[in-house]
């Protein structure tokens, strides 16, 4: 059976007008953890909706938390400070962050969690997350070292240090810092290795915890020490997300239009945000983009790349092997259904050829997305300049962005679905 597809059509003219991003998932995720950890009543204001941020809020009902959602970007979260065993598997999609964050946390449950996801998020790996919990003493197996995961709680964590490889995802990181001040006494949370990918989302990490009254302490570049305090109930704004943003900044960029996110570009705190120097240069971006320490971006970055009076060469790009899918293969394997010969891998590397003399034409490529919200988003980019482009599997974007396509036709992009 064929998916269905959308086609964006090119404008031929400067997209201006205003859009408001989506609150941060990667916020929203977290902050939707701390407040279910907290005992008492906290408001979420400005969070994302989307199938990312549902998967982990029906997690945390399944295990006792009362959360409502009096508007389309509010969540109210009541928790008891603990969470209770849930009754059946906790299912979360291809919620990457929900079901790491969440792997650690239900350390603290006294009995057992299944956590699992769809065939996407059973492919992810899991396991240096879940050496880290067994070295601590917390029974956390999985047959295939990616989800399904078993995690057999004792109802508190008990140890006094947690290490970890953060190398392939910071988001083990995060999930074991989180945990960390639910510990009966003071924990140091510690690297193995001297990487890490994304450090900025740890960075985000920390801000969210001390926003709900956790006390961390930075011992050195690879270990910090969190107090035993648990989490305080509060009230929390989320900042608009950053990747949303990126793929906005390159449609201006790409058409010489104007679009007015309503934030300014230096008020985000996220890593992502570090693309929109890279996109005012198009289109004579560098020569060479490091890409580790802002992963989500690097598929706009690629899709502008291709527009790009020279060729860019995109580097560190380890991580996105593991995300939704394998991103280094899917923009390799996009763009060169758009025009042979547009992309290489070397390695992890990612070698885009640019062509300003694309623009204006027609192609019949289709775009398979595997189902990963950013493909089809950074390729609907391509569609503004190359007509005939048709993208799988639309409804992806829910993932993170689910008014993408109404943002796009808000600036005037006409799109054809099939």
């Amino acid at each position: 059976m064929s998916l269905p597809t959308v086609t964006v059509v090119p404008p031929g003219i400067p997209l201006q007008g205003r859009v408001a991003p989506p609150g941060s998932k990667s916020i929203t995720n977290r902050a939707l953890l701390l407040a279910a950890l907290a005992k008492g009543t906290s408001r979420l204001s400005g969070a994302l909706k989307s199938d990312d941020t549902r998967h982990m809020s029906e997690a945390l009902r399944q295990m006792g938390v009362t959360i409502e959602e009096p508007d389309a970007t509010t969540f109210v979260v009541t928790g008891s400070g603990k969470l209770q065993p849930p009754t059946a598997p906790l299912f979360f999609g291809n919620a990457g962050t929900a079901v790491r964050f969440l792997t650690a946390a239900v350390a603290t449950v006294q009995g057992e969690v299944v956590l699992d996801g769809d065939a996407y998020m059973q492919k992810r790996p899991i396991g240096p997350l879940l050496e880290a919990l067994c070295t601590a003493g917390v029974e956390a197996t999985s047959p295939t070292g990616c989800p399904p995961v078993t995690v057999h709680g004792q109802g508190a964590l008990r140890v006094g240090r947690l290490e970890i490889d953060g190398g392939l995802s910071s988001q083990y990181v995060s999930a074991l810092l989180m945990l960390a001040a639910l510990g009966e006494a003071g924990v140091e949370v510690a690297l193995t290795g001297k990487d890490i990918g994304a450090r900025g989302y740890v960075d985000l990490t920390l801000a969210c915890m001390k926003a709900f009254g956790a006390q961390v302490q930075v011992l050195d570049d690879s270990t910090w020490r969190v107090a035993a305090t648990g989490y305080t109930a509060t009230d929390y704004l989320i900042e608009p997300d950053a990747s949303a943003a990126t793929y906005l900044w390159a449609a201006e960029a790409l058409t010489e239009g104007r679009i007015d996110l309503g934030v300014a570009n230096d008020a985000f705190t996220q890593p992502d945000a570090e693309a929109q120097a890279h996109i005012a240069r198009f289109p004579r971006m560098d020569a060479v983009i490091d890409g580790s320490q802002m992963q989500d971006a690097i598929p706009t970055l690629a899709v502008l790349a291709a527009f790009n009076t020279t060729p860019v060469r995109f580097t560190q790009l380890a991580n996105l092997r593991v995300k939704e899918c394998d991103r280094v293969q899917a923009l390799y394997d996009g763009l060169n259904a758009i025009r042979p010969g547009l992309a290489t891998v070397e390695g992890d590397d990612l070698l885009v050829a640019a062509d300003p003399s694309l623009a204006g034409t027609v192609t019949d490529a289709v775009i398979d997305t595997h189902s990963d919200h950013r493909m089809a988003m950074c390729f609907a980019l391509a569609g503004l300049k190359v007509a005939g482009i048709r993208i799988q599997d639309p409804a992806c974007v829910g993932k993170t962005y689910p008014a993408y396509w109404d943002a796009l036709r808000g600036l005037g992009v006409k799109l054809a679905f099939a």
